[in-house]
C-alpha cells in the first residue's frame, strides 16, 4: 500500500451529514493539502538519491509509466498520481515521487552502505543504488538537480576529528558547513557537481537523533538546493534582456527628444514607438512569469536557510552565508532587470500618451481651420444666396409685367380705352413689392418648419 493510499483512505472517511452545512466543495482539498507531502522518516545512516528534473511537456502518464517500470508496479493506477505525492515501498528502499509546478522530484531512500560512512575517502555511491541506472537515466525530463545526501551517525563532542573526517568524505576538497538548530547535527557540502553528475551533501547526527528530526534535516537540505538553483533560472533570463532593454530605453529618449524638438513627423513618432511598445511588450510577456517564479524561489530559500537555523563552525563558512553571498547578487540582477521592464513599459505608455495629446492638438487645430473655411463658404453661399433672389426677384418681376403687358394689349385690342405701356409702366412698383412680399413669406415659412 502506497502513503497516497493511506492518505485517501483518511479523507474519504465519512462526515455525519446531519451535524454541519454542506461542505465547500474544496474544503477537504484544501485541508488536506498541509498533508500532500508529508515528511520522511529516516533511519541512520540513510543515503538518497535525488534528482529533480523540469517536468514541461512531461505528462502525468509519462511519469506514471516510468514508474510502472519499478519491480512490482506494472500496474501502478494513474488515478495514485492525481495527489501530486507517491512513496512506493519496496524491500529495503523506497522511491518517492513529487510533481511541482515547474519539475518533478524523485527520491530513492536507502540504507547507507558501511563501506560510505563518514572517514572513506570519497566514496564510490552510485554502484550501491538501488535501482537501475537505467531507470534513473530514463526518467522523462531535463535534470536541474542532483544530490547524492548521505545520513550518518557521529560524535559531534570532536569538532576537529569530525570535520577531518568528512573533509576525507568530500575527497579533501574544501566545504562548506554548519550546526543546525541546537547544535544537534552538522551539515556539509562543496556545491560542486561530480563527475558522476551529482553533488554530494552529508549530514552528521549524534546516536539517538529521532527519524522525524533526520527526515525533516534532509527534506530542508533538498529544497535549498532545488529552489536555489530554480531560482538562478532567471538570471540568465535577466542578462539576455540587458542589451535589448538599453536599446529600447535609447530608443524612448531619442523618441522624446524627437517629441520635443519637433523635428519630426507624428508619424514617424508614432510608428517608431507602436514598435518600441510591441518589443518591450512581447519581452513582458515572455518572462514576466520567470521574474515572478525568481523572486518565489529565492523567498523560500530565505524560508529553508531560516529553518535550518545555522550556527558556524569554526574555519568554514556555513551554507546560508556561502549560498546568500552568491545568491544575493543574482536575485538583485534578476529583479532591477524585473523593474527596468516595468518601468519601460510604464515610459512608453507616458510617451504615447504625450504623443497622441499632440496628435490630438494638431487635429483640433486642422478641424478649427476647417470650421473656418466651412463658415467663410456658408457667408459666401449666403452672399450668392441673396444674389440670387435678388435676381430671381427681378426676373418674377419682369415676367409678371410682361403678362400684364400683353393683358393690356389685348384688353386694347378689344376696345377697351387704355394705354398698355402706361399703365403696366405705372403698375411696376406694385409688381415688385408683391414679388419681394411673397418671397420673404416663403422664407419663413421654410425656416418656420426647420
Amino acid at each position: 500500500m502506497t502513503d497516497s493510499d493511506s492518505r485517501a483512505t483518511d479523507s474519504a472517511r465519512p462526515i455525519p451529514a446531519a451535524l454541519l452545512p454542506p461542505d465547500d466543495p474544496l474544503r477537504v482539498t484544501l485541508h488536506n493539502e498541509v498533508h500532500a507531502r508529508p515528511s520522511e522518516h529516516l533511519r541512520l545512516p540513510a543515503l538518497i538519491t535525488y534528482v529533480a528534473v523540469l517536468n514541461e511537456g512531461v505528462t502525468h502518464e509519462q511519469e506514471c509509466e516510468h514508474l510502472r517500470r519499478l519491480p512490482g508496479q506494472q500496474q501502478l493506477p494513474l488515478d495514485s498520481l492525481q495527489g501530486n505525492f507517491l512513496r512506493l515501498r519496496f524491500a529495503g528502499y523506497t522511491v518517492k515521487w513529487e510533481r511541482h509546478t515547474e519539475f518533478t522530484r524523485y527520491s530513492i531512500v536507502q540504507p547507507l552502505p558501511t563501506s560510505a560512512l563518514p572517514g572513506a575517502c570519497e566514496p564510490e555511491l552510485l554502484p550501491t543504488l538501488a535501482v537501475a541506472p537505467d531507470w534513473l537515466r530514463s526518467i522523462p525530463g531535463r535534470t536541474v538537480a542532483a544530490i547524492q545526501l548521505a545520513l550518518a551517525e557521529g560524535d559531534l563532542s570532536d569538532p576537529p576529528t569530525l570535520m577531518a573526517r568528512a573533509q576525507t568524505w568530500f575527497g579533501g576538497r574544501t566545504v562548506v558547513a554548519s550546526r543546525l538548530g541546537d547544535e544537534h547535527s552538522w551539515a556539509l557540502t562543496e556545491f560542486r557537481i561530480g563527475a558522476d553528475g551529482f553533488e554530494r551533501m552529508l549530514v552528521i547526527a549524534p546516536p539517538g537523533t529521532t527519524e522525524t528530526r533526520v527526515g525533516r534535516i534532509a527534506q530542508r537540505l533538498l529544497e535549498l538546493e532545488t529552489y536555489r538553483l530554480m531560482a538562478l533560472r532567471g538570471l540568465p533570463v535577466a542578462k539576455q534582456l540587458g542589451p535589448m532593454l538599453t536599446e529600447a530605453e535609447r530608443t524612448l529618449a531619442d523618441i522624446m527628444a524627437q517629441l520635443e524638438n519637433k523635428s519630426a513627423s507624428d508619424q514617424e513618432l508614432l510608428d517608431t514607438l507602436v514598435a518600441l511598445a510591441a518589443r518591450v511588450e512581447r519581452a513582458t510577456a515572455e518572462h514576466v512569469y520567470r521574474f515572478s517564479a525568481t523572486r518565489a524561489y529565492a523567498t523560500l530559500v530565505g524560508q529553508r536557510i531560516a529553518e535550518l537555523r545555522e550556527n558556524p563552525i569554526p574555519g568554514t563558512q556555513t551554507l546560508g552565508v556561502f549560498m546568500q553571498r552568491r545568491l544575493s547578487p543574482a536575485m538583485a540582477t534578476v529583479v532591477a532587470t524585473a523593474q527596468r521592464l516595468a518601468s519601460l513599459s510604464e515610459r512608453v505608455v507616458r510617451t504615447s500618451a504625450l504623443l497622441r495629446t499632440r496628435v490630438d492638438i494638431a487635429a483640433e487645430a486642422q478641424n478649427q481651420q476647417l470650421l473656418e473655411k466651412l463658415t467663410r463658404g456658408q457667408e459666401m453661399q449666403l452672399r450668392l444666396q441673396s444674389t440670387v433672389e435678388g435676381l430671381s426677384i427681378a426676373a418674377i418681376s419682369y415676367y409678371v409685367v410682361s403678362l400684364l403687358l400683353y393683358l393690356g394689349k389685348a384688353l386694347k385690342g378689344m376696345g377697351l380705352p387704355i394705354n398698355p405701356e402706361i399703365a403696366v409702366g405705372a403698375l411696376i412698383p406694385l409688381v415688385l413689392w408683391a414679388v419681394w412680399r411673397t418671397t420673404r413669406r416663403i422664407h419663413k415659412k421654410l425656416h418656420a418648419g426647420h
